[in-house]
């Protein structure tokens, strides 16, 4: 079978590379560190009119109607230049959660303005503890006639100050497990919202801190159904997560090139030194774990595209290992760089700590490890002994 992308989608690619790199490659990520976010607007701007956040959104709704294979050419592209800012998110897990389970009201409210580039999401999931877990989710949601009342606290909220709206992880019914868990929707213009920065180590994605005080939101803002958030959430993780693998595909591509073309160039003991075996052997390796990484991801994203039986397996594999993979290449990028790696006017460290920021995004490596277990039928909790 091949899962390579055809012949339009490569040609789709071409004209997003060739934009990208005319404003500069990793410029927006650079000025969006310094606290200037006037490069990113404008890259948004561009990437809307090329109709990279209309892909995957129906055409009812002022989409094209396309599939994640048709995201891969822009999701490579924007890990290659290190594009900040929550197209990831809002493509990739706000559109498919909307497409699958939003009301024909919440479509219409969200969808059109997605498409066209105006508006954007994030997900406000973590508590105090960082779980990824159902357990974690304390946030209050008390519903009281045709309100949800929100009370609590959201920490490390990706991009909290560039969304325009976000999916909140809520309790709104006491229970065990996943059970009491909802999606809501919240504005993030909503008064008793209060939105604090947080620092990341990677100075390229921004986090917050969001604090809900008797934040009022309509009951047809739930997205889904009511006490069943955990189910709706966990499907809008498998196209999050096959989605991801693709960026972390295309900035695993752009440190190879890094790391082959300075080999090519940096002279050592009079000559390239590329020409060491030593510096051969571990691009050779980065290039394979490229490659490697590629496939999952192509493939990862064909299966929730077919709904293969084997599509929670095949996005969980290629989440862990470009996850890992990346983190390993951009390590050794840094390695044959050398100490010019470290300085902040290369772009090898801004590498390294994107590596790092999505090495536990959304979940942890041991979960994804589980879930695959899980869906091969290799691991059964049911059958597990707690430890009296």
């Amino acid at each position: 079978m091949d899962f390579s992308l055809n012949q339009e989608q490569e040609m789709f690619r071409g004209y997003v590379r060739k934009y990208l790199d005319d404003a500069g490659q990793t410029k927006a990520a650079r000025d969006f560190i310094k606290g200037d976010t006037e490069s990113l607007l404008a890259l948004q701007r561009g990437m809307a009119e090329l109709g990279c956040t209309s892909i995957n959104i129906s055409e009812e709704y002022e989409g094209m109607g396309l599939g994640p294979l048709d995201l891969i050419p822009v999701l490579e592209e924007s890990g290659r230049s290190l594009v900040p800012g929550l197209y990831l998110e809002t493509s990739a897990l706000a559109v498919p959660l909307l497409e699958k389970f939003g009301t024909e009201e919440q479509k219409e409210n969200y969808l059109p303005n997605i498409a066209n580039g105006t508006q954007s999401f994030s997900l406000a999931w973590l508590e105090r503890g960082g779980s990824y877990g159902p357990s974690g989710i304390n946030l209050s949601g008390k519903v009281e006639n045709d309100q949800v009342i929100l009370n609590g606290v959201k920490s490390l909220v990706p991009d909290a100050e560039l969304a325009d709206h976000f999916i909140v992880t809520v309790r709104t019914d006491i229970g065990k497990g996943t059970e009491g868990i909802s999606l809501v929707i919240v504005n993030r213009t909503d008064p008793n919202l209060t939105i604090q920065n947080q620092k990341n180590m990677d100075e390229t994605r921004s986090l917050g801190k969001l604090t809900f005080s008797n934040v009022k939101i309509p009951r047809n803002q739930i997205l889904g159904t009511l006490h069943k958030g955990w189910d709706v959430l966990q499907e809008g993780l498998l196209s999050f997560n096959a989605a991801l693998s693709a960026v972390i595909v295309g900035a695993m591509e752009k440190v190879v090139e890094m790391a082959t073309e300075y080999a090519k160039i940096r002279e050592q003991f009079g000559q390239p030194i590329g020409r060491f075996q030593a510096i051969k052997h571990r691009i050779v390796d980065m290039k394979t774990d490229l490659e490697t990484a590629r496939s999952l991801a192509y493939y990862a994203n064909w299966a929730l595209e077919s709904h293969a039986s084997d599509r929670v397996q095949g996005i969980a594999c290629a989440r862990i290992f470009a996850t890992d993979a990346f983190t390993r290449i951009s390590a050794d990028n840094i390695q044959i760089h050398g100490g010019i790696g470290f300085t902040e006017e290369m772009d090898c460290q801004l590498f390294v700590k994107r590596a790092r920021f999505y090495e536990n995004y959304l979940g942890r490596t041991d979960q994804f490890y589980k879930q695959a277990a899980t869906a091969l039928g290799w691991y059964d909790e049911s059958a597990v002994i707690m430890p009296v």
